[in-house]
């Protein structure tokens, strides 16, 4: 019996409420399917992902999210983290002539966030500035529904067809590009980190392509390598460039970014 809920998002295959009850704050979202459009191929799989992500979760040991079905898709309730996103919390240092640096702290937050997940054996699969929630006192990385690195109940399981272009490694768009699906790693959440944290701090994506440009084209972009010059500042950027190295095996572990920004 919730009393007050908030409309957070509604978009293709995705609807996330913030929702209050006296039990405490809690994230809703329901899934359900894409249908074909001219400009858009179906999408099915958009139902599992709030199934898939509880089931993650479940895999992760939290004991307090519940998940399962509705007549389109799958549903879950999840505890409601409070605090801006990434890229909210740095809009002060992308403004022109701004004077504000990075927070170097907020940075090694997302890079702990993201440490708890590798070191449970795990990859996250869509690692982007919204997913990382600056709390009061901790850094949450939220929205797990393509992770990999165990078990997933078969019926809510789908395979991984890339992410977001603008944090996908460029071995994920090779593959994407060549087989329709990749699989996720801990590498190529490390390429998404930096890239996450490059966008966020200066407003220029890792690499150029028209911002209207088909996903084919800005994979094709990351696949061959196209990357801006980094020019966020200090050991922050020099610890972006190198994860945003273009083979995997150049790039820094997650626990060698912790200490280098640590």
């Amino acid at each position: 019996m919730p009393t007050a809920q908030r409309l957070v998002i509604d978009r293709r295959g995705s609807t996330v409420w913030e929702v209050d009850s006296h039990r405490g704050q809690y994230a809703v979202k329901l899934g359900y399917p894409i249908a074909a459009t001219a400009d858009w191929p179906a999408q099915p799989w958009t139902a599992l992902a709030p199934a898939r992500e509880g089931a993650v979760l479940h895999r992760l040991g939290r004991d307090d999210i519940a998940y399962g079905e509705w007549e389109h898709g799958t549903w879950n309730v999840q505890p409601w983290h409070k605090g801006p996103d990434l890229y909210g919390l740095w809009e002060p240092c992308r403004k022109p002539d701004s004077s504000i640096a990075p927070d170097t702290g907020v940075a090694l937050g997302c890079v702990q966030a993201l440490a708890e997940l590798h070191a449970k054996g795990w990859a996250h699969g869509d690692v982007q500035p919204a997913h990382f929630i600056v709390g009061p006192e901790r850094t949450h990385l939220i929205d797990l529904a393509l992770a990999r690195g165990g078990h997933v109940p078969e019926q809510y399981d789908f395979p991984f067809r890339g992410c977001l272009v603008h944090y996908e490694a460029p071995e994920i768009a090779r593959s994407v590009l060549d087989t329709g699906e990749a699989e996720p790693t801990r590498a190529a959440d490390i390429y998404a980190l930096g890239a996450a944290l490059l966008i966020s701090a200066t407003g220029w994506r890792a690499v150029e392509y028209p911002d209207d440009a088909p996903r084919p084209v800005q994979r094709e972009a990351v696949a061959n390598g196209r990357r801006r010059p980094v020019k966020a500042a200090g050991e922050l950027g020099r610890m972006i460039d190198a994860m945003l190295s273009h083979a995997p095996e150049d790039r820094p572990t997650i626990y060698e970014v912790s200490k280098g920004l640590g």
